[in-house]
């Protein structure tokens, strides 16, 4: 299991190092910040001063070569609206976000896993069909147009749910119910056709014999079977509301590291959007370690092969 670490440790370097580059690229052509950090009236020579100050006269490669001497410094320098670290501004805001994600991934989990069971029980009975429409329904909906539409009706028309902030229980309905619906929906098809197969073993067979109701064979022995699978789009999915969770953020004020982004890249704050989107990479990093260990430790039938990769 340590080798398999290593080696997994020592693939995901490459994707990181392409990700500092494509971001430290990227930001830069946003456009010059002075043109928002100073007057309208300003002078050449204001300009001029700017740029040099932030070191932005210095050639890309020079810019970019410095900036990777400060990562492996942990120093991402400090952001251009607040003079304040950006490695602090992105540690503030991350912890909102994997709330947020976790949270919703969570209820996700549950929801899916109780109608999925209940939907594999009858296949192509009624509950089975009404969970497949919803659960494709809720696959399809995009994020924005429900975050957009949640607005409306539950804060605007009905009032009863805040439109923004992090005040209150109330302000993480809409955020979660957005987030929700998409793993929710893709999680029931899975947990679904994985129950199915498993309840049609023939260890099932044998503890329905000895008269082993629904709720003890799909607890006690179809669900442990069925999870692995479950599992990894789990994780998958989580790795997506971490990504998926910027234009939540943006439309709900939620403090996290995806508003984080979409700020700093408006007011183009090179560090604090290349810290937040490093931290970004490197949590998914991790989490994608989770999910493969979590895999090959429930399901035994990959835990040599994944040991050995």
């Amino acid at each position: 299991m340590l080798i398999y670490l290593r080696k997994r440790i020592l693939s995901s370097a490459l994707p990181l190092v392409v990700v500092i580059v494509g971001v430290f690229a990227l930001a830069r052509l946003t456009g010059n910040p002075a043109n928002l950090y100073l007057p309208l009236n300003a002078t050449e020579q204001m300009r001029a001063d700017f740029t040099a100050r932030m070191g932005l006269d210095r050639p890309l490669l020079v810019q970019m070569a410095d900036y990777f001497g400060g990562v492996f410094r942990l120093d991402f320098g400090e952001s251009l609206r607040t003079g304040e670290s950006a490695a602090a501004m992105a540690l503030r805001a991350f912890p909102a976000t994997l709330q947020l994600a976790a949270t919703t991934m969570v209820l996700a989990i549950i929801l899916a896993v109780i109608v999925g069971c209940w939907a594999a029980l009858k296949p192509n009975g009624v509950a089975d069909r009404v969970s497949s429409f919803v659960s494709m329904a809720a696959a399809s909906i995009p994020d924005f147009w429900l975050a957009i539409v949640g607005i409306w009706i539950f804060a605007i028309t009905l009032g009863w749910l805040p439109t923004s902030g992090v005040v209150g229980s109330e302000a993480w309905i809409l955020p979660i119910a957005t987030l929700l619906l998409r793993p929710f929906g893709v999680l029931v098809q899975i947990v679904r056709g994985a129950m199915v197969s498993a309840l049609s073993e023939p260890y099932i067979k044998l503890a329905r014999s000895k008269g082993a109701g629904d709720i003890r064979v799909v607890t006690h022995h179809a669900l442990r079977n069925a999870a692995a699978p479950a599992l990894t789009v789990a994780g998958d999915l989580t790795v997506g509301l971490v990504n998926g969770a910027v234009v939540v953020e943006t439309i709900f004020g939620w403090p996290g590291i995806g508003k984080l982004m979409i700020d700093s890249i408006l007011q183009r704050d090179f560090a604090v959007l290349q810290a937040a989107v490093l931290l970004t990479a490197v949590a998914i990093f991790v989490l994608n370690i989770i999910i493969d260990l979590g895999y090959a430790l429930l399901d035994a039938r990959v835990r040599p092969a994944t040991v050995k990769a």
